[in-house]
């Protein structure tokens, strides 16, 4: 596994009236100069699960697709190509509905469906399965931004920026549809971990504009929040503050703990660098929309793997 172009734990939070602005708040706050260089064939994996409006939180925004893209261009990278792989309908359903490949001509990028190949095989640490196919864009990418809506989710606990990549790259042609057929749901916390120690996440992006509370990743219930969004440097730190929104501690993620305990990424996030609103504050925000007070883990300051114990 290659490195992550930025090793410090960063993480941005922003609330702003759009998400569209508030990702361009969040992203100004963060060291882009470090992650993008000029001639990097930069990957975005969004998350499409499933052919649903955005509205619904089960997919990211288009339009907010639109602005990263056009973000990144800043950098001038030498390519930037769109790759996902969806686990609930067939990938260019997902992106035909909502409207992804409206944005996608837009800016005339190459879209790469990962559900299919060319192929090539990593070894993972994990029993079963113990390898994979994957495109073989994961030779050839320089940079790996992870672009996702916050969920709770009923197998995974939550699903944030490190689920979507360990989910989205491995292909349903071979895995099955919804990519269950070759054992990667038997383990499912611990397949997420062998993933991250094969694919290394640069910029993570989670956003809580719309946040799937109840049954995810696709049948939950939409808490609206315009324009909180989290972003960062380390998958590990950012999927811990998108799970604290969310109610949970490290260790209530099987799969965040043990990619802290492995060494890929922060999951103490009082050895964090936060940008941008308070994670306190961002606690609050959500909690007042979706449970109508606050519910605020963070309160009196950050607090450590064992809560209140």
């Amino acid at each position: 596994m290659r490195e992550r172009k930025v090793k410090e734990p960063i993480v941005s939070i922003s609330k702003n009236e759009s998400e569209e602005k508030s990702l361009m708040e969040c992203l100004h706050n963060l060291p882009l100069d470090k992650i993008i260089k000029e001639g990097d064939r930069v990957v975005i994996t969004p998350n499409w699960v499933k052919a649903k409006l955005p509205e619904t939180a089960t997919v990211v925004g288009p339009n907010t697709l639109d602005t990263l893209i056009q973000i990144v261009k800043n950098y001038n990278p030498l390519e930037i190509i769109i790759a996902t792989g969806s686990g609930g309908d067939p990938t260019d359903k997902v992106m035909n509905y909502v409207g992804y490949d409206k944005v996608i001509e837009k800016h005339n990028l190459k879209f790469v469906d990962l559900n299919y190949g060319p192929y090539i095989e990593i070894e993972l640490n994990h029993e079963v399965p113990s390898k994979t196919k994957i495109n073989k864009l994961f030779d050839e990418m320089d940079v790996l931004i992870s672009f996702t809506q916050l969920k709770v989710h009923e197998e995974a606990t939550i699903s944030a920026g490190m689920k979507n990549i360990a989910l989205g790259w491995p292909p349903a042609e071979i895995h099955g549809f919804p990519k269950k057929d070759l054992g990667i749901h038997e383990d499912l916390h611990n397949f997420i971990v062998a993933m991250m120690e094969k694919i290394p996440i640069d910029l993570t992006i989670i956003s809580a504009d719309k946040t799937m509370v109840g049954t995810g990743p696709s049948s939950g219930k939409a808490v609206d929040t315009p324009g909180l969004i989290i972003a960062g440097t380390d998958p590990v730190a950012c999927d811990t503050t998108g799970a604290r929104l969310l109610g949970f501690l490290p260790q209530a993620v099987h799969y965040i703990y043990e990619s802290y305990k492995r060494g890929l990424g922060e999951g103490k996030l009082e050895n964090v660098r936060f940008k941008g609103i308070s994670l306190k504050e961002a606690e609050e925000i959500f909690s007042i929309k979706a449970y109508n007070q606050k519910v605020v883990l963070d309160s009196k300051g950050i607090k450590g793997f064992h809560g209140n114990q």
